[in-house]
């Protein structure tokens, strides 16, 4: 365990209990709870967790006490569903009584309650509609959404044409492709790759997503009202999420500046009409808060977790020859060299959607998605969950259930094709989350994935510098979010395939 941690948990124990004496009393006595490990005074069962595998450590608790159990971290006791059957009932079976947002003190303490992810009630409805019809329905002004893609993919392949072949860590670069496309969407505008301004957005994320993912934030998520106020990296981690805010308003402002009714360009745009329609509702969600908070919502939801799926793509097929072989061969068949890829294309390519679908199962990048609450009492089997519990679906027990997917550690592309070669849909397929908290920005992200992998692997042959044997998948970080390692590799110009 990180010294830090260690030094802050003794800290915590020195503490008086009267300090928790109310958060502890807070839903005692009320419902019967699920099983689970018994914990200890103040600091529940975060000790019983492995701060540097989070994920593990609650599949194990799972085949300990049953697909539904109760973890306490401080005076918070959270309920942790495992496995598909117990997630699908909570989540889908049971939508509208799950689908309060649970607390994230890290977030909570930076967006006020506005925005999508962490709002609940009329609020989070109206602001989760509005961005889904904007994302998904509108097109954005005169280009659709794919367009922007195709566009910035292509400025992609130019950039990775420079590294000239040489061996090159995709990370800076597989970064800045997702991050431009959210900004072509809310700021119609899109980046070179040294603007300054782009590197100031793209180190501010960047950083963020490595501090959320480091075992120091599950323990202030914990004890929110204790270690807030204790150094460490969640101040810098709050830091960056303001600084967030000050770059996207001074955008929002320049968009009233501009903003031509007849004629919305991108989703502030959009927003700020609604700001307009609803200005006499004293009640109205629409308010430059929630736009502020709702573009960060999108930043956060819809860059790293994208460009990390694409560098932990590429590092497995670095690591699986066979199979990138095997994608250059039906992108070939498809597509050909003389036309950039479009989402038409993929019903015709059950290998390639085949092993994006198992690149997103086999990373299990967000294994504990967002916390969930219940919205009321609820009845859920033989327990009663009271009113405003927190609710954890354990995504990774979903993704490596080994009756859907056969040896699920290892990474098959078959997991997803039938006898045929067909490519086969599963339920299980959660990566996104499930029911009314799926991502909101689902559809772009696999449109993302279809489209940037594809049109990397039209233009190059990927090579490693070591061998394939000796390359390591296994993430360096797991709390919130895993990381894959850091790597180097050739973008070899198809030409010299």
């Amino acid at each position: 365990m990180d010294p830090s941690v260690v030094i802050a948990l003794g800290l915590l124990l020195c503490i008086s209990c009267l300090l928790l004496i109310s958060s502890w009393k807070k839903g005692f006595g009320r419902g019967k709870l699920p099983p689970g490990p018994v914990p200890l005074p103040i600091i529940g069962n975060i000790l019983q967790l492995d701060l540097k595998n989070i994920p593990e450590s609650l599949c194990k608790l799972g085949k300990q006490y049953g697909p539904v159990f109760t973890l306490q971290f401080g005076g918070e006791r959270v309920v942790m569903l495992h496995g598909y059957k117990a997630v699908k009932e909570a989540l889908i079976d049971h939508g509208d009584k799950f689908a309060d947002r649970g607390r994230i003190p890290i977030m909570e303490v930076t967006r006020d309650g506005f925005g999508v992810i962490i709002s609940n009630g009329e609020r989070w409805k109206q602001l989760r509609r509005f961005s889904l019809m904007t994302l998904r329905n509108f097109g954005m002004g005169k280009r659709s959404i794919e367009e922007r893609v195709q566009e910035v993919a292509k400025y992609l392949v130019g950039e990775l044409k420079k590294t000239k072949g040489l061996p090159c860590d995709p990370m800076f670069i597989l970064g800045c492709a997702p991050c431009n496309v959210i900004c072509s969407i809310i700021f119609q505008k899109c980046f070179e790759y040294k603007d300054q301004k782009f590197l100031y957005l793209i180190k501010l994320l960047d950083e963020n997503i490595k501090i959320l993912s480091s075992p120091w934030i599950k323990v202030y998520n914990s004890y929110p009202s204790l270690v807030h106020y204790l150094p460490g990296s969640h101040r810098k981690a709050i830091k960056n999420i303001r600084l967030l805010h000050e770059f996207i308003l001074e955008e929002v402002k320049e968009h009233q500046r501009t903003l031509d009714p007849s004629n919305p360009q991108d989703f502030i745009d959009c927003f700020l009409m609604k700001m307009e329609q609803e200005k006499q509702q004293p009640q109205s969600e629409f308010t430059i808060d929630n736009l502020v908070r709702t573009i960060t919502d999108l930043f956060g939801a819809g860059t790293e977790t994208t460009s990390t799926t694409l560098r932990y793509g590429l590092l497995i097929l670095l690591k699986y020859p066979e199979i990138a072989g095997k994608l250059h061969e039906e992108i070939d068949r498809v597509i050909g060299r003389d036309r950039s890829p479009c989402m038409e294309d993929r019903n015709k390519m059950p290998y390639t959607n085949a092993v994006i679908h198992e690149i997103q199962r086999y990373i299990d990048l967000l294994p504990n998605s967002l916390p969930h609450a219940v919205s009321e009492d609820v009845q859920f089997r033989q327990y009663l969950i009271p009113k405003g519990t927190t609710v954890i679906p354990v995504l990774s027990s979903v993704l490596y259930d080994d009756e859907e997917f056969l040896n699920p550690d290892q990474f098959d592309p078959g997991h997803f094709l039938d006898e045929s070669g067909n490519f086969k849909k599963s339920d299980y397929f959660m990566p996104f989350s499930a029911g009314k908290r799926i991502c909101v920005g689902e559809g772009l992200a696999r449109m993302e994935l279809f489209l940037f992998f594809t049109t990397i692997l039209q233009n190059f042959t990927l090579k490693s510098p070591i061998d394939p044997k000796d390359i390591d998948t296994a993430p360096v970080a797991s709390g919130f979010g895993k990381i894959p390692p850091s790597f180097k590799l050739c973008f070899l110009p198809s030409q010299n395939m």
